[in-house]
């Protein structure tokens, strides 16, 4: 036991050390840029979890009871979404790139709580946590809003251990005999759960049962005037299942970390056929850019995760066409973190000498947003498409004309700045990892910062 619990103090000492690691290999200025994007990303967490208290409107709104009522519904969708990220990227990111950690080992344990550090330095993540801070300030008002949201604090580190139980749980499945088999059967049959609760009108009667409607007695007991006692109790109970989570996933994660990658090992031994060399100079470049986004595991999981997952909760929710021109901005910044904000990283390991390429670096960077587009416009598009399956029948002109409007100005907004950054601050990357990112993790920090 003594060995055990020393094993897990080392563990949890070196993510420091990892952290200052990470800070150094950022360059020049991105050093601050990245401190400032966490600043900023904190700050911006502190408004919407105040702010939104002492706007006009605020408690006794007329909505507000009809808000209270969705908000068991939007507790687990915040578990769902981060479990389901958190299982496209094989268990969550790596503060260690794997092969930094053939030099540099470190513990499964280490690695289990990094990727908890980095699991909320993402736009889905940062973008649904500010909306449930902000919606709980705007219905309960400034009455006791500190312990309400202390409550919501609580439940988000409690959804993100969970979610990252989940997610080895998965990973340790898949790395198993006929693992991807299994993983692809389970989705399946979890998506016609969902369709026939939809179609049978019983999804409504299956979220009134949800565990999270507790969670909301809890949070809104520490009001004053509420049941102190309730709330201690509860949010400390939504504290230790957190905590436990951690301990629980550390131990998933040696499990895992004894398992070989299957996927990735596919990936890299698979035969493909060679095809007749295309006629133009950007049309093989932009073939070869398409393939290395379709072969990438950590690119072709995001894209199907970024395309359906949206998509599923709008049409869960039920939103109108004229709700949705939301959506395209979050699935092209989703899309532009999967390896727009670094489109170099499309070369492996990277393009390390510019002026060594065989054609024009114009028509490189011409492939490169193609690519980068193509890959928005069709998830937007497949997104959409989910959505409208149940929204308020066929949309008017003005709703179309809206939804296109929106698809063009955003894909074009995200592909400039992506590539902006891609040309300005470059990073020699390699996507063969399932857990792999696009940049360092800090970097992506002011990134999803910038984005969200």
């Amino acid at each position: 036991m003594a060995s055990v619990v020393a094993e897990a103090r080392r563990s949890v000492g070196d993510v420091v050390p990892l952290v200052e690691f990470r800070l150094a290999g950022l360059r020049g200025h991105n050093r601050p840029r990245a401190l400032a994007g966490l600043a900023l990303v904190l700050l911006l967490t502190l408004v919407f979890a105040v702010v939104p208290a002492f706007v006009e409107g605020a408690e006794v709104s007329e909505r507000v009871g009809e808000i209270i009522l969705l908000l068991p519904t939007v507790f687990l969708a915040f578990l769902l979404t981060t479990a389901f990220a958190l299982i496209g990227a094989a268990g969550g990111r790596e503060l260690l790139p794997r092969e930094q950690a053939a030099a540099f080992p470190v513990s499964p344990t280490t690695d289990h709580l990094g990727a908890l550090l980095l699991a909320p330095l993402n736009i889905a993540w940062l973008m649904q946590a500010w909306s449930l801070l902000a919606v709980v300030a705007y219905v309960n008002g400034s009455n006791g809003l500190a312990t309400v949201q202390l409550t919501v604090l609580s439940w988000l580190l409690m959804a993100t251990a969970l979610a990252q139980v989940l997610a080895w749980t998965v990973e340790w499945v898949r790395r198993g005999p006929h693992g991807a088999a299994l993983v692809r059967l389970g989705g399946l049959a979890l998506l016609l759960v969902v369709v026939g609760l939809v179609t049978s009108d019983s999804l409504t009667k299956a979220l009134d049962q949800s565990p999270t409607v507790e969670v909301v007695i809890v949070a809104f007991n520490g009001r004053d005037g509420g049941s102190w006692d309730r709330w201690l109790w509860g949010t400390t109970i939504i504290l230790a299942i957190g905590l436990l989570a951690i301990v629980v996933g550390a131990g998933l994660c040696h499990a895992v970390a004894g398992r070989q990658a299957r996927d990735e090992a596919r990936a890299e031994g698979r035969t493909v056929q060679p095809r007749v060399m295309p006629r133009t100079e950007f049309g093989g470049l932009v073939r070869t850019d398409r393939s290395s986004v379709w072969r990438s595991v950590p690119l072709r999981r995001g894209f199907f995760i970024l395309a359906a997952l949206p998509g599923m909760v709008a049409a869960a929710g039920q939103l109108s066409w004229d709700m949705l021109p939301v959506m395209p901005g979050l699935v092209a910044a989703g899309g532009a973190l999967l390896f727009g904000v670094n489109a170099w990283c499309l070369d492996g390991a990277g393009a390390l000498w510019r002026d060594s390429l065989p054609v024009k670096p114009e028509i490189v960077f011409a492939a490169r947003v193609w690519v980068l587009v193509e890959m928005l416009l069709i998830a937007t598009v497949l997104t959409l498409l989910i959505a409208g399956v149940r929204a308020d029948g066929a949309p008017t002109s003005a709703e179309l004309t809206a939804l296109v409007a929106t698809v063009v100005v955003v894909s074009l907004q995200v592909v400039a700045r992506s590539m902006t950054w891609s040309v300005r601050r470059p990073y020699a990357t390699d996507l063969r990892s399932a857990r792999g990112t696009p940049a360092p993790p800090l970097a992506m920090v002011g990134y999803s910062a910038y984005l969200a």
